[in-house]
């Protein structure tokens, strides 16, 4: 019995000793990762990327005011004439 309990504890340690490796290791790579020079690159695309898009909208919404108000003028032309 007590030679069960004895392997079951040395079973315990090693793998107490395994997460806690393995969980080391994940702080590591999730710290490069997200500090990396590709990382960086990507993120600066992204922000590059959402800029574009609100300038985009903006001129489109510019764009159909102009067109709404073209339209307007020339149904008014179109009706009084």
């Amino acid at each position: 019995m007590k030679e069960d309990y004895e392997t079951l504890l040395q079973m315990w340690r090693e793998e107490k000793k395994k997460r806690q490796e393995a969980e080391g290791e994940m702080t590591i790579v999730k710290g490069i990762g997200m500090n990396s020079p590709e990382m960086k690159a990507l993120k600066k695309e992204i922000y590059e990327i959402k800029a574009d898009l609100a300038r985009e909208k903006e001129d489109r919404q510019y764009d159909n005011l102009v067109h709404r108000k073209e339209l307007e003028r020339l149904l008014k032309l179109d009706g009084s004439g």
